[in-house]
């Protein structure tokens, strides 16, 4: 697929030079320049502004969160102003559920698609291409999407027609997480308090 990538850095990287290992044809833009140095090498196209990443099927951005995405997303020098009718923004990033929909809504005006689809895992399993991608948006554009997501995860998981799901299973996984972990440092805290050997 002809793509675009918006968004280098450490989770983005690895993505992006997975889609180049797997034959599609990728420009990439990133607000730092020099980034975009040694995807360039590796044979993608640079793009000198948002725009000119938008002129594919599709567009990734993966980007640190609602205000970086809103920051490239709207207006004529934005994603909605440079993607074609027909062709698909895929977001990537861990958004607000209220951004995906605004993102949705302005993609649909513009005659264009919108999926979400956010990601669990470190930068390490995205330079491995082995995220686990959540996905959602109408059912046309998610399986446009497929080739896409086969070059960056280990597995898609479909939450349906509303892109907004996808990113509200991301938000509550995260939250997940972080109970498990914080539950985690309470347990170990209450046991060495009694001077039981943690290591056991």
């Amino acid at each position: 697929m002809k793509v675009g990538f918006i968004g280098l850095g450490n989770m983005g990287f690895g993505m992006a030079a997975n889609l180049i290992k797997a034959g599609h044809e990728v420009t990439v833009y990133n607000r730092t320049a020099s980034k975009m140095k040694a995807l360039v090498d590796q044979g993608a196209h640079p793009a000198a502004k948002v725009t000119d990443a938008c002129r594919g099927e599709a567009v990734i951005t993966m980007l640190a969160d609602d205000g970086a995405v809103e920051s490239i997303a709207f207006g004529d020098e934005g994603v909605t102003g440079g993607l074609g009718k027909g062709a698909i923004h895929i977001s990537m990033s861990t958004i607000s559920v209220a951004l995906s929909e605004r993102l949705a809504a302005a993609h649909a005006v513009a005659g264009q698609r919108f999926v979400a689809a956010p990601v669990f895992g470190r930068p390490e399993a995205a330079a491995a291409a082995k995220l686990f991608i959540v996905a959602a948006g109408a059912p046309d554009a998610v399986e446009a999407c497929l080739p896409l997501f086969e070059a960056l995860g280990q597995k898609t998981f479909n939450f349906g027609n509303n892109p907004q799901d996808a990113n509200l299973v991301k938000l509550s996984g995260n939250f997940l997480i972080a109970s498990t972990i914080e539950a985690l440092g309470e347990a170990m805290a209450l046991v060495g308090k009694a001077g039981i050997n943690r290591g056991q």
